[in-house]
């Protein structure tokens, strides 16, 4: 099967690529995408955003994808007390924020709403289930190989994350510098263990709490409120300590619940659904070596701004960014950055 543009990867980068060809009247184009679904690491499931979940009002390429898509926003809950669990010698300490303008915001209807509207306009152009597994340059075409089947491209973008993208079989293989930068890219959400709850009534509200939970020696190292904009679903999304991830399930949810019992009360007992997600777990997100990161990662380096294979291969996706790596805005410029490059030509005999 031979398609101009092949795109890897079916996240939040790949589908902005694809629409900004279709909107700029190419559509002979074809997503690969290994999953059983689109997104990527944006997941939203019971309510609960498993993957990437907010912005800030700087992060102007989600605010105007949301225009653009016509959905909804809203400010992160915040009022009331939240806990800061600091020592476990010392009580918790009890802290109301400021309301302010810069406050996260959220996505109504999940952070999957923008992905489905995404999806939409360019579904019958996506391969489900499909792992590409090696990218050769073929005269004027590339040869792609994946667990489905062969496909030719005149050009292809990569979006999966770099380490991932670093385990494909090249030929040629990429420049020296360029591999080791891959495999050194940390990949965005790798090492998180999300913990969603449901309640039929959000009790913590109803105690002056705003729903946070913060501390690094808990079970639960961040707890939000994570009720939506109508309040008629309730809800509570954290980050489970690392240290957990090795641990049985029940033993660690048992942990999980009575630490949050301890903060918040024993209402937390009363959950409607628990449930859990390892990215560290999950094939398309993560390469085999998972190495904890207690610094914020340097992500965007200028080599990913190159074109590979004589222009016939690029790197896209939000670890390559430049503009807010690593955060929903670095995966919409970096498919936009990509679309116009592979529209570059184009345009430029046109004028």
């Amino acid at each position: 099967m031979h398609s101009k543009y092949s795109i890897i990867g079916a996240g939040l980068s790949g589908l902005i690529t694809a629409n900004e060809l279709l909107a700029n009247g190419e559509d002979d184009f074809i997503i690969l995408e290994g999953r059983d679904r689109t997104g990527g690491r944006i997941l939203t499931q019971n309510h609960i955003d498993f993957g990437a979940t907010w912005f800030q009002t700087h992060h102007e390429n989600v605010n105007q994808l949301l225009y653009t898509l016509k959905i909804q926003k809203f400010e992160q809950y915040s009022k009331g007390q939240s806990v800061l669990v600091y020592s476990t010698m010392a009580p918790a300490h009890y802290f109301e924020t400021q309301q302010q303008s810069s406050a996260a915001k959220r996505i109504v209807g999940g952070s999957s709403a923008l992905i489905h509207k995404l999806t939409e306009p360019v579904k019958d152009k996506i391969c489900l289930n499909t792992k590409v597994t090696s990218i050769r340059e073929a005269g004027n075409r590339v040869h792609l190989e994946a667990d489905t089947g062969d496909f030719t491209t005149d050009f292809v973008v990569v979006t999966v994350p770099p380490k991932l993208a670093a385990t494909l079989t090249y030929s040629p293989e990429l420049p020296q510098n360029l591999s080791a930068l891959m495999k050194r890219t940390h990949t965005w959400m790798s090492n998180a263990i999300k913990v969603g709850l449901g309640f039929k009534i959000p009790f913590w509200r109803e105690k002056n709490l705003s729903g946070t939970v913060i501390g690094q020696i808990g079970p639960v190292i961040e707890l939000y409120d994570h009720c939506d904009n109508e309040n008629a679903v309730f809800t509570l999304m954290g980050f489970v300590n690392e240290g957990l991830r090795d641990v049985d399930p029940k033993t660690r949810k048992e942990r999980i619940l009575s630490y949050l019992e301890t903060h918040l009360g024993d209402e937390v007992r009363e959950y409607t659904f628990y449930k859990e997600k390892d990215w560290s777990a999950d094939q398309f997100t993560i390469a085999d070596d998972l190495r904890s990161v207690y610094m914020s990662p340097q992500y965007g380096d200028k080599l990913y701004g190159n074109f590979q294979m004589n222009g016939k291969l690029f790197f896209s996706g939000t670890e390559t960014s430049p503009i807010h790596g690593g955060y929903l805005d670095g995966a919409i410029y970096s498919g936009l950055r990509a679309a116009r490059l592979l529209l570059k030509p184009k345009v430029e005999n046109h004028t």
